[in-house]
């Protein structure tokens, strides 16, 4: 059995939902691929048939812009063009475009970790429904282990802090 060229947890945190699809940056999947990105959009607008709108979106200056917002730094500066983003099966399209062993080998990867990430997402769904059907027949008698447990699938944001440096108060 051949070792995974890329841990998995490097592929799944280039994974983003934009426009309410689970789709990967054409950089990260170019740094993936160990081409640059100029080759891979190349490859993608000679076959341009073989990528619909359900496969690859073409993001608009807005979304970057909050994309970049959002991250609160810059990976993209400097682009004439706008990035493309693939969905599961926009990225099982780039294998066959693209060509290559190496190309093959991290779709595979990169498809299980979308296949992961689907069934984490399914695992979550159901195990809230669970609860919520337990709490339903149980009733009162376990509302705080209920409300516990909710609030470990939904934990609370952490307080932003402030910046700077601030002395502390002094007594006079």
């Amino acid at each position: 059995m051949r070792q995974d060229l890329i841990p998995s947890e490097r592929i799944e945190e280039k994974i983003f939902l934009i426009r309410g699809k689970r789709v990967m940056f054409d950089f990260d999947l170019a740094v993936l691929y160990r081409v640059e990105t100029k080759q891979l959009k190349r490859a993608v607008k000679r076959n341009i048939a073989r990528f619909p709108d359900d496969f690859m979106i073409e993001l608009t200056p807005e979304e970057i812009e909050n994309l970049r917002c959002q991250f609160g730094t810059s990976s993209w500066g400097g682009r004439r063009y706008m990035p493309f983003v693939f969905t599961e099966q926009g990225v099982a399209m780039l294998s066959s475009v693209l060509n290559s062993e190496r190309a093959i080998q991290v779709n595979i990867q990169i498809m299980r970790a979308f296949t992961r990430l689907r069934e984490m997402a399914i695992a979550h769904k159901d195990l809230r429904q669970k609860i919520e059907e337990m709490e339903k027949k149980y009733d009162y008698q376990f509302r705080v282990v209920f409300e516990a447990i909710k609030g470990l699938l939904n934990p609370p944001e952490k307080p932003k802090g402030r910046f700077g440096f601030h002395p502390p108060d002094r007594e006079e």
